[in-house]
C-alpha cells in the first residue's frame, strides 16, 4: 500500500494496485486524493487512430478536475505522440 503522505503531489508513479497501470497522488483545491488508473494488459497510445478514438470517447477536452482519473488517463497515458509500445489488444487488431 503506497504511502500517500510520502508521495509529490501530481506526479504519476506505477500502481500497486491490482490492474492498475498507474497512480498520483492529485492535488488540487485544497485537496488530496490517491488515484489509480490505466488498465494493465492494454496498451496506452498505440496509434494516432487509438489516441483519437480515446479522447473522443473519454471527452478528454473537458476533463479539468485533476482528482479524477479520466483527467490523468487523458494527461499521461493518452496525451500526445509516442506512448506504449505494447501493440493495440487482440480483438481491435486491424481496426487501428
Amino acid at each position: 500500500m503506497a504511502n500517500k503522505s510520502k508521495m509529490a503531489c501530481n506526479k504519476p508513479t506505477k500502481s500497486d494496485r491490482a490492474g492498475k497501470k498507474k497512480m498520483v497522488k492529485a492535488c488540487a483545491n485544497g485537496q488530496e486524493k490517491l488515484i489509480h488508473f490505466g488498465a494493465t494488459g492494454y496498451g496506452h497510445n498505440y496509434s494516432a487512430a487509438a489516441r483519437r478514438s480515446f479522447r473522443a470517447r473519454h471527452k478528454c477536452g473537458q476533463a479539468k478536475s485533476k482528482l479524477t482519473a479520466r483527467y490523468w488517463a487523458c494527461k499521461n497515458l493518452w496525451a500526445g505522440s509516442g506512448g506504449s509500445t505494447k501493440s493495440s489488444p487482440k480483438n481491435r487488431q486491424g481496426k487501428y
